[in-house]
Order: structure tokens, then sequence, then C-alpha cells
């Protein structure tokens, strides 16, 4: 099937499978009908089931912040798997707003116009379609390979399975929910999310990295070279998280996992320091490129299982105490 729709004015939150609008603001609502049609009365469920069936969304005009959110995941909190699924194809008549496809895990978009940086987790291709730049996800491609598509600007050794990103562009979430064996390789800066949800690959960033992260981390590795942004590692049930130095409240509520800072850290319970062993020193060596004896004043952070029965609680002098939970 196609949907068409045409809009008046710029609208937001389409096509994003998280409906996250709804459950942070409550209004509107995933059936809410999306706001500036002109001759249609279409939901943002509409879409997005649309696209679920494996269809095609057809948008003229402009789209803002949330587009494409979470594309092709099968969301648990929606009673899913938590895994990526079939996703069809959206063209955008008009520009893109900023983190386009954040979470994007499976389907393409073709857009006309322009696209805002940052990006979230998705990669341009030479278009098939005239008049269209073209994108897929970062996670698609590494694990289901490119067909015949060929990158813009980047390189991909299919046979390595090793993605290196040159062309400078900041993206977030990157190689999201990613379940296969591979590697990718950012020559710059990464925006916020790396690794989130990723159960494997290795992701290497030669610059800094923007917040969360490694977030909910789940048996991939992030190395960032440079320093990360607030809650790093948050929320980790499995996997390697390491960097240089970071803004603070790491490995909250982690499961799991370790992570690694060169300079001492202020971190989020349940995170705290725990002793580096031979294999830890033998891996920042690896992935660092580090000293022996650099790689020996690394810090370690582990969740720590006593930290767990308490919670922080700020007081009014603006100190942290922790309190037991019942």
């Amino acid at each position: 099937m196609v949907i068409w729709i045409q809009l008046g004015e710029s609208a937001n939150y389409v096509c994003d499978y998280t409906f996250n609008f709804h459950w942070h603001n409550k209004e509107p609502g995933p059936d809410s009908v999306i706001p500036y049609q002109i001759g249609t009365e279409l939901s943002y469920r509409d879409l997005v089931n649309e696209l679920k069936a494996g269809g095609e969304v057809h948008i003229k005009g402009n789209v803002g912040k949330n587009f494409a959110y979470s594309m092709g995941a099968d969301l648990k909190h929606f009673g899913g798997s938590g895994e990526a699924e079939r996703a069809g194809k959206i063209f955008i008549g008009g520009d893109a707003g900023p983190e386009a496809g954040m979470g994007m895990v499976a389907g393409t978009l073709y857009i006309n116009g322009n696209i805002e940086q940052p990006l979230g987790n998705i990669i341009e291709l030479v278009s098939d379609v005239h008049g269209y730049r073209k994108f897929r996800s970062v996670t698609d491609i590494l694990c289901t390979g490119m067909g015949n598509d060929q990158l813009i600007d980047n390189e991909y050794n299919e046979a390595q399975s090793i993605l290196t990103l040159k062309d400078g562009i900041p993206r977030g979430t990157l190689a999201a929910r990613c379940t296969c064996t591979c590697t990718v390789i950012v020559e710059g800066n990464a925006y916020n999310g790396t690794g989130l949800l990723a159960k494997k690959c290795t992701i290497i960033v030669k610059g800094n990295a923007g917040m969360n992260t490694g977030s909910h981390l789940d048996g991939g590795t992030v190395v960032v070279h440079g320093n990360v942004g607030e809650f790093a590692g948050a929320y980790m049930k499995e996997g390697k998280l390491m960097f240089l130095d970071a803004k603070g409240f790491i490995g909250a509520e982690m499961a799991g996992g370790a992570i690694y800072s060169k300079s001492k850290v202020r971190t989020g319970s349940p995170a705290a320091r725990s002793g580096l062993k031979r294999e830890d020193i033998s891996l920042i060596r690896e992935l660092m490129g580090a000293g022996r004896v650099e790689s020996m004043l690394y810090n370690k952070y582990m969740p720590d299982k006593e930290k767990e029965k308490y919670v922080e609680v700020r007081m009014r002098d603006g100190s942290l105490v922790l309190r037991r939970i019942d």
C-alpha cells in the first residue's frame, strides 16, 4: 500500500515509532491527527502501521523533530521483541529536521530537500530515485549488508564488517540495537546515544561523544578516544564502555558491564569504582592505544550490588545522601 499526505507546515513526530511525545506530554496521542494536513486526516499511528506492514509513506512538505525515530524497531514498550523488524519506505518532498532517524534500524528514507544535522543512525547512499537523497540505517547495513547500494563519502569493508565514517557528520544512536559482529570507526565526533541497546558491535569514536554514550548497552563495546557527555553508560546491562573523561553521572542505574575512564568521574548509583585486573589493562592498551603505565592508571566502574539498595537524595544544602530503599 501507499499513503499520501500533504503538510501545509512542518510537523514534528512524523513516523515516530516510539510515540514518545505521548508518553512524556500526554497530548497529543498516537491516534491524534497529524497537524497541518491538507485534504487528509491521518493519525501518527496510521503512518507507523503502514511502515510496519512494509508499505510506503509519501509526504509532501517538511517534517521537523523526531522524524522516523526508532523506525524498524519492534519496541518492547509495546510488547515487542526489541529486535529489528521489516519496515517500508518514506518519501519526503521537502526538508527534514535534526536528529532524523535516531534509533532507526530498518527501512529506507528518501528526502528531496535538506536534512539538518545532527543525523540519527542513518547514512547516505547513492540514490536510486531521481531527485531524492537516499538513507538507510547504519545498523541495517551492518547486519543485512549493502546489497546493491553504494556509500557516499564513507567506506565499508563488507568482508571484514568494518564501517568507517569519514564525512564528519555527527550522528546519534550509532549502531543502535546492533546484533551482529562488526566494527564502526568514526573519524571525528559522535552525537548522543552511541551504541544504544547494542548487543554486539565495537564502535570506536576518534573524537568526542555526547550524552548517553553507551546508554542501555547490552553486550557491545563503545570506545571514545576523547570525552563523553552526561549519563554515559546509564542503564547498561552488559558490555564495555571506555573514554578519557566524562561530565558526570556515569553508570546511573547500570545493571552490568564495565566502564573505564582515564579520569576519575562522578558516578550515578549504583556505579562504583572497582579494581583493575590484568585483562582490563590489556583491553585498555588494545582499544585506547595506551602505554602499559598509562593503562594502569585508568579507573574502572561497575554496579555495586550493595549500592543498589540505596537511592541518592539531594538535601536542601545541595549535598547528596544515600537513603536505603525498603
